[in-house]
């Protein structure tokens, strides 16, 4: 059984894991099941079993060669997965000399993703999440670098459509309305 595979993104502080989490819950009340797997997360696992760090902050000191190669076999592993598949990760991360595309063309290729989701808010929103998460260490953007990253995961995600010819959907999860969007994604994946 293929299944349908789904990257889900969105700017740290969207809510991208509290939608997926709920979109998940529903799915599963239906009888749909999907593995929700992180990207990052398995590429820190993948450099443990090779002894290449010791934990997940020495990951972004990986040298391009290894950063590469680690995406290129987490993305051979999360491609073989039977069914449908969650794949959590960001659509680019910001850097001080500009944004990278986390999902470079040798990972779409093994990916072959058949949808691709953005989860948006007000910039407003994500500002306010932020602040008032003491739980996480993010980068306290001000609100036109918030406009400007999300600007730039939508070009990013016509991109990977482009290349890979997947569809891409917008949830946005407004304060207040995390049902709405849970439900919009879910219906999504259905």
């Amino acid at each position: 059984m293929a299944g349908t595979k789904c990257i889900i993104t969105g700017v740290p502080g969207v809510g991208k894991t509290t939608v997926i989490t709920g979109a998940l819950a529903k799915l599963e009340e239906m009888g749909v099941d999907y593995a929700n797997i992180s990207f990052g997360s398995f590429m820190f696992e993948m450099a443990l079993k090779k002894g290449l760090v010791q934990n997940r902050d020495e990951m972004r000191l990986l040298g391009k060669d290894d950063q590469k190669a680690l995406q290129r076999l987490a993305a051979g592993v999360i491609a073989k997965t039977d069914g449908n598949v969650i794949v959590d990760t960001h659509a680019s991360v910001k850097t001080p000399k500009g944004y990278l595309p986390r999902l470079p063309e040798w990972v779409l290729e093994e990916l072959k993703p058949d949808l691709f989701v953005l989860i948006e808010t007000d910039e407003d929103q994500i500002l306010g999440r932020r602040m008032g998460d003491p739980s996480r260490v993010r980068d306290m953007d001000s609100y036109r670098a918030l406009v400007s990253h999300q600007s730039f995961n939508r070009a990013i995600a016509a991109a990977y459509a482009m290349k890979t010819g997947c569809t891409v959907a917008i949830v946005t999860n407004a304060d207040h309305l995390l049902d709405r969007a849970i439900d919009d994604l879910a219906a999504l994946l259905t």
